[in-house]
């Protein structure tokens, strides 16, 4: 049986540039993900912002990918619009996504969604409750009914997305706060899922239930099968500027 192949993309600039992100993931998230993660069923590489000129993203690369993940946080501009377009067309064409922590601002995040991803956040390092809505879903497999993070970056309501098309988990901070904090969308023919864990100063991705929940979503998302998602009978970019038709599915 043929290998799920990974892409697990990481800005990676804080593990290299603050002491308490280095001391938290000194090898880098991606490089954590990637160990945690390992599995005889999957195939796992990483890239990062400065890899290379398409930030480790190419048409080649993506061509060969069935899941990416994506971690970003200070550099979301910095990614290169070219490289955008290029991941939301295989998106569509069936490539899942897997959207972690601030990865809701990144831009194909939001021009997935549409929306801003804008949502209420606090930094204080305090505990939180991730409580498991839907545990017949496959992402929830072997979750228990909630557990705890002793430590993590508060993302509260409201949070700017669509309605998503599952709620897999919420979270309830220390502070009282509720979030959707685990949610799938379909785009095309791909596979969405966010999750918010994973501030790069605390560990959440040594946690045995986040990477459980990571696992199942790398196998939900998985691409299968090669599609033109595109509409037929589309009219050419010449008509569609003459009958001042706005939008296209499949762009």
């Amino acid at each position: 049986m043929a290998k799920i192949r990974v892409m697990i993309w990481n800005e990676f600039y804080k593990e290299r540039n603050r002491d308490n992100a280095r001391a938290a993931y000194p090898d880098g998230i991606h490089e954590q993900l990637k160990k945690a993660l390992a599995a005889d069923d999957l195939e796992i590489n990483t890239a990062w912002l400065d890899k290379d000129e398409d930030h480790g993203l190419s048409e080649e690369v993506l061509n060969e990918t069935d899941v990416l993940f994506w971690w970003g946080h200070s550099k979301h501009g910095e990614v290169k619009d070219e490289v955008v377009t290029r991941i939301y067309k295989r998106v569509n064409q069936g490539m899942g996504l897997i959207v972690l922590h601030s990865g809701h601002h990144s831009k194909i995040f939001k021009r997935l969604m549409g929306t801003t991803g804008n949502l209420v956040w606090r930094d204080v390092g305090e505990r939180c409750r991730i409580w498991c809505l839907d545990p017949s879903h496959p992402i929830a497999k072997g979750v228990p009914q909630y557990f705890e993070l002793e430590h993590e970056e508060m993302y509260g309501e409201r949070f700017h997305i669509p309605t998503p098309d599952d709620i897999v988990f919420a979270t309830w901070w220390e502070g009282g706060e509720l979030f959707r904090g685990g949610v799938t969308f379909r785009r095309g023919y791909g596979k969405i899922f966010y999750f918010h864990p994973g501030h790069e100063t605390y560990g959440s991705f040594y946690n045995e239930n986040v990477i459980k929940i990571l696992a199942n979503a790398t196998r939900w998302a998985a691409f299968e099968e090669e599609h033109d998602y595109k509409c037929k009978n589309v009219p050419a970019k010449e008509e569609i500027k003459s009958q001042k038709i706005d939008y296209v599915y499949g762009e």
